[in-house]
């Protein structure tokens, strides 16, 4: 069991503007204002810098960061990812020039390796979109069949991808019985921006289910308070604003709560308690954007958590998993499936990627969509994975 945690001493929290993580992302952006001639001087100046000057290597190493340059750039043209080309080939400058302290075929080997790893991740991967499928028996929900729950999360909509398109066919393909959307709608690159307004409500509007398509507010600084009403005004969404909503599913009864993140557990959680005064034994479903939520609503008797946000790092390493996380647990609630006593939590990987000057890329961390089936169990008052 994950321990319920303090954190009403912290300042910033993530998902708000204005943290360490928010503000560097931000800064960086600055770089995209450079002009394309004198950003190129500055590869081929720190190309020649980390070799030392030594001509061969030095065209070779300027050859590799103008590759990665031209890989990025052309990625709006294949309607993968619509991001700042600068500030990402600008940090894979700066890793590729780690290897420069190897001899040349070991050298010459690693750089063609990294290519390859910028072609997998900027463009191959970011367009996987897989279908994860769960499954969880309760002795509260009383169906004579499985309720099909499909959790979406994290557009981040920028322009019309191949993701959007792919989504749209699956979920079409998967006919659940609900739709449920954790937040974050656009990127943050684009939240004024008009054409990418249209793109996400062309997206959500095709979304369609018999018990409905819910959905949440997710970082306050994505799904912006001023923005929300605007942006899914006429869809055929219910926008939960700390609400709790009965449904009902072949006779079996069944509470959705969708809640407001404010990223803040001390501010959240109270209003979670709130809403679930006068508990009755239904099966009841959280639908929150972030996870770290998990360990209060588990001491509230919530029956399953369905949240997002931390992308599951965008990047994992094989053993290690996430780089980073936006969770204020760190790796505890990094990605996938949890159990928190009789809880179940499962944190998506999403669906687009981060904005502002943060790479678009995925690597060993495809998009995913869940389909849970919700089941009826013989052993009373157990939660079987």
């Amino acid at each position: 069991m994950v321990k319920e945690r303090d954190f009403s001493n912290l300042r910033r929290f993530p998902g708000e503007t204005g943290n360490l993580f928010d503000v560097i992302l931000h800064g960086l952006e600055k770089i995209e204002r450079i002009p394309w001639p004198v950003f190129g001087i500055l590869l081929l100046g720190l190309a020649g810098l980390v070799s030392w000057f030594n001509v061969s290597i030095w065209a070779i190493l300027w050859g590799f960061f103008l590759s990665d340059w031209l890989l990025i750039a052309l990625l709006p043209k294949g309607a993968v990812s619509y991001g700042p080309p600068k500030p990402p080939t600008l940090l894979l400058a700066v890793l590729r020039s780690i290897f420069i302290i190897l001899p040349l075929p070991a050298f010459l080997i690693l750089q063609i390796i990294g290519t390859l790893l910028v072609i997998e991740s900027f463009w191959i991967e970011p367009c996987r979109l897989t279908i994860t499928h769960q499954k969880l028996e309760s002795s509260k929900f009383h169906s004579a069949r499985p309720l099909r729950i499909l959790h979406l999360g994290d557009l981040h909509i920028e322009r019309k991808s191949i993701r959007e398109k792919k989504l749209t066919e699956a979920i079409l393909s998967l006919k659940p019985e609900l739709i449920l959307f954790s937040g974050d709608i656009l990127n943050l690159s684009y939240l004024h921006d008009q054409q990418a307004w249209q793109v996400a409500r062309s997206v959500i509007s095709e979304w369609q289910a018999p018990l409905g398509v819910y959905v949440v507010s997710g970082s306050p600084a994505v799904d912006l308070p001023e923005i929300m009403p605007d942006l899914i005004k006429g869809l055929p969404v219910r926008w939960l604003q700390n609400d709790k909503v009965p449904l009902e599913f072949e006779g079996a009864s069944f509470n959705l709560i969708g809640l407001s993140c404010t990223h803040r557990p001390q501010l959240d959680g109270p209003k979670l308690a709130e809403l679930l005064q006068g508990k009755d034994d239904c099966f009841t479903i959280l639908l929150y954007h972030s996870p770290d939520l998990a360990p209060v609503a588990a001491r509230l008797g919530i029956d399953l958590q369905l949240s997002g946000h931390t992308h599951a790092g965008q990047v994992r390493l094989p053993l290690i998993g996430a780089l980073f996380t936006g969770s204020l647990y760190g790796k505890i609630f990094e990605a996938g499936r949890v159990q928190l006593n009789k809880m179940t939590l499962y944190i998506t990987r999403g669906i687009g990627m981060e904005g502002a000057a943060a790479p678009r890329l995925r690597l060993l961390c495809p998009a995913e969509i869940i389909l849970w089936e919700i089941c009826a169990s013989q052993q009373s008052g157990e939660h079987n994975p």
